[in-house]
């Protein structure tokens, strides 16, 4: 009855806000990239799916941090199943990109839309042995259908934030029937483990086996890596990651301030979405500031006080080894801070604002190793300028020994895996 009134709900969402939708589909390519394969359009040829004989495993990754988060994780799994095909679905069209990058457009596609028809036209092309949802990606219909079919779900790396717990709580009558039938769910902390059994899973299928993003390290040094060490001879970066509307200004206004003390410096910018690139770029024109994009980056050298703008998608993981100092964007405004994991296994101070509330596991326990720097906006430039002048001491000697100290969830998530597909091939 749940089900009814939400596709009830659905569709009626769906009718009333059509010409929104194809407004924004006329206005903006991302909407409509994939759309007929959201509406139900298997890729088949693409997917190789006649040619295949392997049973599948569906791995849905939302957007770039999660793609990045189960990178790791698919790379193991690839050696813990060789019997098995790994497929990964994305929504986001940056999450399409990045997925398709790492791991071959073969094995990528968009993933349908919460309808009943989407939903049943890949579940019954793909025949998935199983499922695998990163972190929280609960839809109702997917979930019926791969119930419906007695396709198993696990849930690797889940999470409920802080911002999104209220929302769950208020609406936990609607989940209860869907998440007591998960098969799995491998928690990042204690807190998301009691959170998800508040919430209807069933106790003993809730586990902590720890966040996968501690075990996930830049694979390879980006194009984008190598070419800034070579072209910023005797400088220091600064690398700003994953900003949001709002802190570019707050980094570029300290910018002066920063160089007047450290006159050696560039910085890379690196907006958290790519839709944002060419706002970015116009607020950089506005400055007078010196800058080039990465994508158009040339032959010459960087010069003191250069700004590169990382209009790219990836490259960010790898371009933080390069950091005497790393900003951890969506912190300085609220939005629930972004992953300081990335320049933490390179051993580089860290700086965030107070708004952490998306990672707050990792974050406190960097906070309690002294091992990252939390300011307000007004303070940001000071406390760059006391980093690169030597005042971060161990700070990020410490961030790697955090990073290193709570890894080991993928090897946890492979054997909890690869426990469920052996249940189910013996029954």
């Amino acid at each position: 009855m749940i089900l009814f009134f939400y596709n009830v709900a659905l569709l009626l969402a769906l009718v009333l806000g059509s010409p929104w939708w194809l407004w924004r589909m006329a206005t903006a390519s991302k909407y409509r990239d994939g759309l007929w394969a959201r509406l139900g359009a298997v890729p088949r040829r693409r997917l190789r799916l006649k040619e295949e004989t392997r049973p599948v495993v569906w791995v849905h990754a939302v957007s770039v941090g999660e793609v990045i988060a189960v990178s790791r994780l698919l790379q193991d799994l690839e050696t813990a199943l060789p019997g098995h095909r790994l497929l990964v679905s994305t929504t986001t069209r940056a999450g399409q990109t990045l997925a398709r990058e790492r791991f071959g457009a073969e094995q990528v596609f968009y993933c349908p839309l919460d309808l009943p028809w989407s939903v049943a036209a890949y579940l019954n092309a793909l025949k998935p042995r199983m499922l695998v949802l990163a972190e929280t990606e609960f839809w109702p219909n997917l979930l019926h259908g791969c119930f419906r079919r007695g396709i198993p779900v696990a849930v690797v790396n889940a999470r409920i934030s802080d911002r999104s717990w209220p929302r769950y709580w208020r609406l936990r009558g609607l989940w209860k029937p869907f998440l007591s039938q998960l098969t799995a769910l491998l928690a990042q902390s204690a807190t998301d483990a009691e959170r998800l059994r508040a919430l209807g899973c069933l106790p003993d299928r809730v586990t902590v086996s720890g966040n996968l993003k501690f075990d996930v390290r830049a694979a390879a040094e980006s194009a984008a890596t190598s070419l800034l060490r070579d072209r910023s001879a005797g400088l220091r970066i600064v690398v700003a990651g994953s900003t949001l509307a709002g802190e570019e200004e707050i980094l570029l206004a300290a910018w002066p301030e920063l160089l007047a003390a450290n006159p050696a410096l560039s910085l890379v910018l690196a907006p958290r979405h790519p839709e944002r690139f060419t706002t970015v770029a116009t607020l950089l024109d506005s400055t007078g500031l010196p800058w080039r994009k990465r994508t158009t980056f040339g032959d010459t050298e960087l010069s003191p006080g250069e700004i590169v703008l990382l209009d790219s998608i990836g490259e960010l993981a790898s371009v933080y080894s390069l950091a005497s100092v790393a900003f951890v964007g969506g912190s300085l405004v609220p939005s629930g801070g972004h992953n300081p994991l990335e320049p933490a296994q390179f051993g580089v101070p860290i700086v965030m604002g107070p708004s952490y509330q998306n990672f707050r596991a990792i974050v406190e326990s960097l906070i309690l190793r002294d091992a990252v720097f939390i300011v307000e906006p007004g303070s940001l430039g000071a406390t760059l300028s006391y980093i690169l002048s030597g005042g971060a001491g161990e700070a990020g000697t410490r961030a790697r020994q955090v990073f290193e100290e709570q890894s080991g969830a993928t090897a946890r998530t492979v054997i909890a895996l690869r426990e469920i597909l052996g249940q189910q091939e013996t029954e």
